[in-house]
């Protein structure tokens, strides 16, 4: 499983945890709400930062790999190449024969 995903998991189940807690409890559900997101950060912060630091790693070698390029993508790129290497050479009057 994907580490983001299970973090996601974690935080979302202790919060409806601790929100079903406090609303059987009879509090009032827009503080039950604000408690338990309250209660679900702390939590998630103080005793899910080994999870947390793989989300980040995960994250960061995401952004590191270099983008896959489809072959539309390739002949685009190719093509926008072609008409600047064009426009250089039309810029320059002295090489014109």
């Amino acid at each position: 499983m994907k580490p983001w995903l299970k973090y996601s998991i974690v935080r979302l189940g202790l919060f409806a945890v601790v929100l079903g807690v406090l609303l059987v409890l009879r509090f009032d559900p827009l503080w039950a709400t604000l408690i338990a997101a309250v209660v679900g950060f702390c939590v998630s912060y103080l005793f899910f930062a080994p999870l947390r630091r793989r989300v980040a790693i995960d994250l960061a070698e995401r952004r590191s790999r270099p983008a896959r390029l489809d072959d539309d993508s390739a002949a685009e790129d190719e093509a926008l190449a072609d008409d600047e290497a064009d426009a250089q050479r039309e810029r320059r009057p002295g090489d014109q024969v």
